[in-house]
C-alpha cells in the first residue's frame, strides 16, 4: 500500500486542470508517485553527502532533478519567516499567505535609488569627554536616562518601544567587597599591618583590573578633599605606587585622571595641618612615584614627561610660590634624572640662591620655621646638583690615581702626602696615562706600545741578544715581520680616526670642568662629597 493517498493525487490533478480523474486511476498512480519521490530524495541525499554536509537543502533537490533530466523547480527563496494563515471554516488548517505578483506591476514600478559608494569616514566620538553633536553620533536624548514621568514611545502599530541605555559596568560581589575593604583601610587604618598586606595584594594580584577606574576616582576625590589629612595623603600615594607595581594592570588609560592627584601631593602649598606631619617625606616619595610613571609610560604618551617638566619648572621658578612648593618641584625634577637637572635647574641656580639666601640667615629671617624650610630647599638643590655632576663625571673613563705629592687644602689644616718610592721620571708618569692622554701630550700622532718587540720590528733579529731568534729559520722571520707590519698598519688607521674622538672628549671634559667650577662657586666645599677622588685631585 502506498504512503501517498489517492486524495493527494486527486487534489494535484484538480490543481493542474484535470477534474474528471477516476478514483481507480488515482489509486493506480499513487505507488508510482511514491517511487518517483523516493528516487528523487535518494539522489538528493547523494548530492548532500558529496557536498560534505549533513543538512539536506533545496539545492540538493534541484541537483537531483537535473540528474534525472527533470525540469527543476523555479522560484526564489526569502529569508523572512513564513506567514501562516488559518483557513476559513477549518480550525486546524493553515496555509502560507503567498501573494501572486503581476509582471506588469513589477515592470511599471519606479526604480530604487542607486546605492552609495562604500567609503570609510572618521569622526570624533568625544572631545575631552564631551560628545559633539554630529549626525554620526547618537543624539543626547537617546543616551540620557528617561524621566519617571515620561511614557515609553510607541510605534505605528501601537507596540511600545523601550530605549535601552548603555550597559553599566558590573562588578562581582567579591570585587565590591575587596574595594570597600581597601578604601576603608586607606581612610581609617593606614598604619596597620593589614594595610601593608593589602598593598602587597594590590601589587601582585592579577584580577584587579576592573577596579582600576574605581581606584582612580577614589584617589582623585580623596586628594581633592583631604589635603589637610597627612596620613590619608601618604596612604593614597602608597596605593598609587602599589597599582603601578602590578604587572597585570593596564593603567595607561587612567593616567590623565591619576597624574593631577600625584602632582598635587608633590607641589601643593600645604600638606597636613599639624607641625608633626613630615610632609617632606611625602614629597620625596611622590617624586619617586612621578619618576616611575615617566619611566614606564613615556613611550606610550610622548608628551607626558615634557608636560610634567614644564609644570615642575614653572613651580620652581615662580617667586610667588611657597618654599614648600619649590622643594617639591626640585625633588620632582631631580627624580626625572641628572640631565633634567643640568639643563633646567643648574642654569637658574645662581639667581635662585640669591633669592634664597636671605631666608636662610638668622639676621634677616627671624621665623625659625621658614628658615628651616629654606635650608631644606638648599639641601635639595645641593643633592640634585651633586648627583648631576657625579653622573657627568661618571661618563668619562676612569682617571689615574692622584700624583705622588698631593696637597689637600681645607679650612682647618693642610695634608701633604708623599710617596715612599723614589721620584719617578716623566716617562714613567706618561706610561700611567690612557692612550688618548698620551697622544694629546705628545703633540704628534705616534703609535705607542708597551711591547718592546713592536718598537724593534724593523731590526734584524740576529743582531739582538736573543739566542732563540738566531736559531729561527729565515721563513719564520719573514712571516713574523709581515704580521707585525699588518698590526702597525691597523694601529695607524685607528690613530687617524682619533682626532675627532679626542675633540669631543676634550669638549666634554671642558664642559664638565666649567660645571664643576660653577657648583664650587655656588655651594663651596659642600659639593666635594659628590666628586670622585681622582677628579677631586685634579680639580684641587
Amino acid at each position: 500500500m502506498s504512503i501517498v493517498p489517492k486524495e493527494t493525487i486527486e487534489v494535484t490533478a484538480q490543481s493542474i486542470g484535470i477534474n474528471n480523474l477516476s478514483p481507480d486511476a488515482a489509486l493506480a498512480l499513487a505507488p508510482d508517485v511514491e517511487y518517483r519521490l523516493r528516487e528523487i530524495m535518494q539522489e538528493a541525499i547523494k548530492c548532500m553527502r558529496h557536498s560534505k554536509r549533513n543538512l539536506l537543502t533545496t539545492e540538493d533537490v534541484d541537483s537531483a532533478l537535473r540528474l534525472r533530466n527533470v525540469e527543476p523547480i523555479y522560484g526564489f527563496a526569502s529569508g523572512d519567516p513564513l506567514r501562516f494563515r488559518r483557513a476559513l471554516g477549518h480550525r486546524d488548517l493553515f496555509y502560507v499567505d503567498d501573494k501572486d505578483v503581476d509582471f506588469k506591476d513589477v515592470i511599471e514600478a519606479p526604480l530604487p535609488k542607486a546605492p552609495l559608494d562604500c567609503s570609510v569616514v572618521c569622526h570624533w566620538l568625544a572631545i575631552e569627554g564631551v560628545q559633539p553633536a554630529i549626525p554620526e553620533n547618537a543624539p543626547v536624548e537617546v543616551i540620557r536616562a528617561p524621566s519617571e514621568t515620561k511614557l515609553p514611545e510607541q510605534k505605528e502599530d501601537g507596540l511600545p518601544v523601550d530605549i535601552r541605555l548603555p550597559v553599566k559596568h558590573v562588578l562581582s560581589r567579591e570585587l565590591q567587597l575587596y574595594f570597600d575593604k581597601i578604601t576603608e583601610l586607606v581612610v581609617s587604618r593606614s598604619d596597620s599591618v593589614l594595610f601593608k598586606e593589602a598593598l602587597a595584594s594590590l601589587a601582585t594580584d592579577s584580577g584587579l583590573h576592573p577596579l582600576v577606574p574605581y581606584f582612580t576616582c577614589f584617589i582623585a576625590d580623596e586628594v581633592s578633599h583631604g589635603l589637610s589629612n597627612f596620613p590619608l595623603l601618604f596612604a593614597l600615594m602608597r596605593l598609587v605606587w602599589s597599582l603601578l607595581q602590578n604587572p597585570h594592570i593596564h593603567i595607561e588609560p587612567y593616567l590623565h585622571q591619576l597624574m593631577p592627584s600625584v602632582v598635587t601631593c608633590l607641589v601643593a602649598k600645604r600638606l597636613g595641618n599639624r607641625l608633626a606631619d613630615n610632609h617632606w617625606e611625602l614629597r620625596d616619595f611622590t617624586a619617586t612615584v612621578v619618576a616611575s610613571i615617566c619611566k614606564r609610560f613615556s613611550h606610550v604618551y610622548n608628551n607626558l614627561q615634557t608636560r610634567l617638566t614644564k609644570t615642575l619648572l614653572h613651580a620652581f621658578l615662580d617667586p610667588k610660590r611657597a618654599i614648600t612648593q619649590h622643594y617639591g618641584a626640585i625633588q620632582g625634577l631631580a627624580a626625572l634624572g641628572p640631565n633634567v637637572v643640568r639643563l633646567l635647574v643648574v642654569p637658574n641656580l645662581e639667581t635662585y640662591l640669591r633669592l634664597l639666601e636671605p631666608e636662610m640667615l638668622l639676621e634677616k629671617q627671624k621665623n625659625e620655621m621658614k628658615r628651616h624650610e629654606a635650608w631644606r630647599v638648599y639641601g635639595a638643590l645641593l643633592s640634585a646638583a651633586g648627583q648631576s655632576i657625579y653622573d657627568r663625571l661618571k661618563m668619562f673613563p676612569s682617571m689615574p690615581s692622584p700624583p705622588a705629592s698631593t696637597v689637600w687644602k681645607t679650612n682647618f689644616r693642610i695634608i701633604h702626602s708623599c710617596s715612599a718610592n723614589k721620584r719617578r721620571t716623566p716617562a714613567d708618569l706618561l706610561e700611567e696615562q690612557p692612550p688618548a692622554k698620551k697622544m694629546g701630550n705628545d703633540g704628534a700622532l705616534v703609535p705607542l706600545s708597551n711591547n718592546s718587540s713592536d718598537m724593534e720590528t724593523d731590526k734584524d733579529p740576529a743582531a739582538l741578544g736573543d739566542s732563540s731568534a738566531g736559531r729561527s729559520s729565515p721563513k719564520d722571520i719573514r712571516e713574523s715581520l709581515s704580521e707585525r707590519r699588518q698590526k702597525r698598519d691597523q694601529l695607524e688607521k685607528r690613530i687617524l680616526r682619533t682626532p675627532a674622538l679626542l675633540n669631543q672628549a676634550w669638549k666634554d671634559d671642558l664642559d664638565s670642568g666649567r660645571l664643576l667650577l660653577l657648583l664650587f662657586e655656588l655651594f663651596g666645599e659642600s659639593i666635594f662629597p659628590f666628586i670622585p677622588s681622582p677628579e677631586m685631585a685634579f680639580f684641587l
